[in-house]
């Protein structure tokens, strides 16, 4: 079984972390901007296929990366050495768990964002003041979760001494 170990394993790791990376950012990205322009119109119609797009995106790209990337990224610290008790990769970590904790509400909200939408659009009326509300939260927890994924971005390519 040695010719396992002749394989580029830590690249393929790397190369995989690295794609995680950017699923989770440029989905997140995505899904922002097109919820955002959606919202914007006001249309029920418009707003319900978009959200309804939005939570299948979530499900298939964000959900997978959001499992894969701790996954990759704790092999590829033990193969690499990286110890993680390592202040950027506590950072980093720390940081993940942030995002998590903005994203998981966010799924929820995203679904009764959609169920409300297409409530509206099937009965003719314009989308009802819980809709806007759970927007704004949205849009709230947003924020926070976007900053942390651009820290953890620069930290898993600069690796600072936090120490």
């Amino acid at each position: 079984m040695a010719w396992i170990d002749a394989l580029p394993w830590i690249d393929l790791l790397r190369w995989l972390h690295v794609i995680g990376a950017t699923v989770l950012f440029g989905t997140g990205a995505g899904i922002a901007f097109f919820m955002l322009l959606a919202h914007r119109t006001g249309d029920p119609v418009l707003v319900a296929h978009v959200a309804g797009t939005v939570v299948i995106a979530d499900a298939l790209f964000t959900a997978t990366a959001a499992v894969a990337q701790p996954l990759t990224g704790l092999v590829l610290a033990h193969r690499v050495g990286w110890p993680l008790t390592a202040g950027w990769l506590l950072a980093s970590i720390g940081l993940y768990v942030v995002v998590g904790l903005f994203w998981l509400p966010v799924v929820a909200i995203q679904l009764r964002m959609r169920d409300l939408a297409r409530a509206a659009a099937a009965e003719g009326r314009p989308l009802p003041a819980a809709y806007d509300r759970l927007f704004r939260i949205w849009f709230a927890c947003g924020w926070p979760a976007f900053a942390a994924m651009l820290a953890i971005l620069w930290l898993m390519t600069a690796k600072p001494s936090l120490d």
